[in-house]
């Protein structure tokens, strides 16, 4: 068995890139609820390639004294009150997701995680609120450093809409599935791959 650090571990620094979207009830992050939430772990593969693995998700349960605004909820189509909705507090949501994450960081030998996200500082303001409204004490996440896949995308394939990146890239997009925290992770993640995986011979000659 080898005792060499997992290669991903080099790939950025000693971060580990976790895909993470959210869906909310509006823009700000600390008076307005986060009712979804998603994340995505991203896998090195033995040629060097990226691949999205696992994704975890949760219903979440809007905080006590949230703001939700109508119109982001006519986005995302979520009702927060449904009673088969099967939402959990902020702060369950938040330690299962951090337990994998924490998990993923050791078992790749990375000492963070670092959030990657289209336009991510929207889900990682949203995220940083939460930790701090549920007082966790250990959050993987480096607290302001992202990947962020709007401008990544910009710069490999000139657009920075996700819908527009995805089709550019080749990459199937259902509008309908749009806005669902699952997916829209698991495309971005998608996303985030092929943009890494293009400059995998870069990467190697630098």
């Amino acid at each position: 068995m080898s005792d060499a650090p997992h290669p991903i571990s080099n790939r950025f620094r000693g971060f580990l890139p976790v895909v993470i979207d959210v869906e909310t009830g509006g823009f700000n992050p600390n008076t307005d609820a986060l009712l979804e939430i998603a994340a995505v772990l991203i896998e090195m593969q033995a040629d060097g390639t990226f691949k999205p693995g696992e994704t975890f998700r949760y219903h979440v349960k809007p905080f006590e004294g949230a703001n939700i605004e109508a119109a982001s909820l006519a986005v995302n189509g979520i009702d927060p009150h449904h009673p088969l909705r099967p939402a959990i507090p902020e702060k369950d949501a938040l330690t299962k997701i951090f337990q994998e994450i924490r998990r993923a960081v050791k078992d790749t030998d990375c000492t963070r995680a670092v959030l990657t996200g289209h336009n991510a500082f929207f889900d990682l303001n949203f995220v940083n609120a939460a930790v701090a409204r549920a007082d966790i004490k250990r959050n993987p996440f480096h607290p302001f450093s992202a990947f962020d896949t709007a401008t990544l995308a910009g710069v490999a394939l000139g657009q920075t809409v996700l819908a527009k990146a995805l089709q550019t890239a080749g990459i199937s997009f259902d509008t309908s599935e749009a806005h669902s925290a699952a997916y829209d992770a698991q495309k971005t993640a998608e996303l985030f791959c092929h943009i890494c995986n293009k400059f995998k011979d870069i990467y190697r000659a630098g």
